[in-house]
């Protein structure tokens, strides 16, 4: 997902510690996970307690992530990022550090150096170019019930009228309107395409993100959705706009907001789900966790013991019915987990008061305890206008196979006859052509969106949009 990406607290571990003699400043380095080559800064400074610091990961957007303690005991430097369970130890020496770096229990070699690295040219070649040749136009909408703005943009094709439009919903987490993420605008990309070839597309900021108001922290994927239905409302007053052929394009957490969506108004035309999801969050939440722990290199038995963890917490999620209380009994639960940490385990030192706080604040936020708690079949049982449903055979983080199947047999028991299901070979979750589908290549990939999966989609749209 978002997405960006959900970053599950307690999903195994990265360690880092740093060495030196004079340690303060910036620190460069390059990490090489499974053939992948990413950036680290690393910002030190000195306080009035000993040492502060924060870290960058520029090749994944992630910038001052807190480090949550910093120590220097004689030449060996040690960190603690208790938001995301990291560490890293290194030997300081004149103007480098030699250390080694752990995640997903695995050590890899991770040596700092005070020479900026040189940034990449990022280089995109999909992304288009102004002029376009079609209309654009700035646009807002309302959501009366949430008191919520949307601002975006409406693309039309330069000649005609009466086109079949789309709208695009965003994955999890504050998107813009191109969905903008790793250095890539899939939105953008996939509007861009679709204006070109006769099909009007809305796709807007989420609330709260970018030019919409609102506050995204308070909402749900359920409350997103009513803001996706403020956007057709929005094109059933727009007179170049074909009021029955109107339709949905959800992207992995938008494929769960598109069925809701379908499944209530009789104003959508069709759907596409790019990665959506057929089973509930909580099993969808552990088997990406799976699948990206297994894809990094990970330790078997940390990873069935991750699995173990995060399905105990879950389940205490699923079965809350007060937010204090449930803040309680996750606070209880993982004080007690780490209790069972071995001292000398390399992940102890991890496991501090601000991570138990930061895994609190995750597990607790209206959208988390809503997704895990969300089943996808009803929705999509109910759902009786066409769909399109694909995926990358080498998405990590919404399973292509198990997802497709799930979709496949809820709109069958809702007696749907008009669904195509497809898995695309060698695509990942943002339909990039990759060789590992881990989130971690999104960004040092050129391709944003697979040509074949673009054709494949406004193919569909055609059929189903023929006069």
């Amino acid at each position: 997902m978002k997405q960006a990406l959900i970053f599950l607290f307690l999903m195994l571990i990265v360690s880092t510690k740093i060495a030196g003699q004079e340690v303060t400043g910036e620190w460069y380095g390059t990490l090489n996970v499974m053939g992948l080559q990413l950036r680290l800064v690393f910002h030190i400074e000195k306080s009035d307690n000993g040492y502060q610091s924060s870290i960058d990961s520029p090749d994944q957007g992630a910038n001052g992530i807190p480090v949550t303690s910093t120590t220097l005991e004689g030449s060996i430097l040690k960190l603690s990022i208790a938001s995301i369970g990291a560490a890293y130890e290194g030997t300081v020496s004149a103007d480098s550090i030699t250390g080694t770096f752990r995640q997903m229990g695995q050590t890899f070699p991770l040596n700092l150096s005070r020479k900026k690295m040189e940034k990449e040219k990022i280089v995109r070649p999909q992304e288009p170019a102004k002029p376009y040749p079609y209309r654009e136009e700035e646009v807002y909408f309302e959501n009366p019930e949430a008191a919520v703005q949307l601002a975006g943009t409406l693309t039309l094709p330069a000649s005609g009228e009466r086109f079949p439009a789309v709208i695009l919903i965003s994955g999890s987490g504050p998107q813009n309107r191109d969905e903008e993420l790793m250095g890539h605008k899939p939105f953008l990309v996939l509007a861009d395409y679709l204006t070109r070839n006769g099909i009007a597309v809305l796709r807007y900021d989420d609330r709260g993100t970018a030019a919409s108001s609102g506050d995204f922290r308070s909402a749900t994927s359920f409350d997103l959705s009513k803001d996706a239905e403020a956007a057709v409302n929005y094109l059933l007053t727009r007179k170049e706009i074909n009021p029955r052929k109107i339709g949905l394009i959800g992207h992995s957490e938008g494929g769960i907001i598109a069925p809701m969506i379908a499944a209530r108004s009789k104003n959508v035309a069709f759907i596409v789900l790019l990665a959506g999801t057929g089973i509930p969050g909580d099993q969808l939440l552990l088997l990406q966790q799976e699948w990206i722990a297994r894809a990094s290199g990970a330790n078997e038995n940390d990873i069935q013991k991750g699995q173990e963890i995060n399905r105990n917490a879950f389940e205490i999620v699923k079965k809350s019915t007060g937010i204090e209380q449930l803040k309680m009994d996750l606070t209880g639960y993982l004080e007690q987990v780490i209790k069972e940490i071995p001292e000398d385990a390399p992940s102890k030192s991890i496991y501090s008061e601000e991570f138990v706080k930061a895994s609190i604040n995750q597990m607790t936020t209206p959208w988390m305890q809503y997704f895990l708690k969300y089943d996808p079949a009803p929705a999509l049982e109910k759902v009786k206008c066409p769909v399109l449903a694909i995926n990358g055979e080498k998405d990590l983080q919404v399973p292509a196979t198990i997802n497709l199947e799930a979709i496949r047999k809820a709109l069958s028991k809702g007696g749907n006859k008009q669904a195509t299901i497809q898995e695309f070979p060698g695509l990942n979750h943002l339909f990039q052509e990759c060789k590992t589908g881990l989130p971690a290549e999104y960004a040092i990939i050129e391709q944003t969106f697979s040509p074949i999966a673009l054709e494949e989609i406004l193919k569909w749209l055609k059929e189903r949009n023929r006069k």
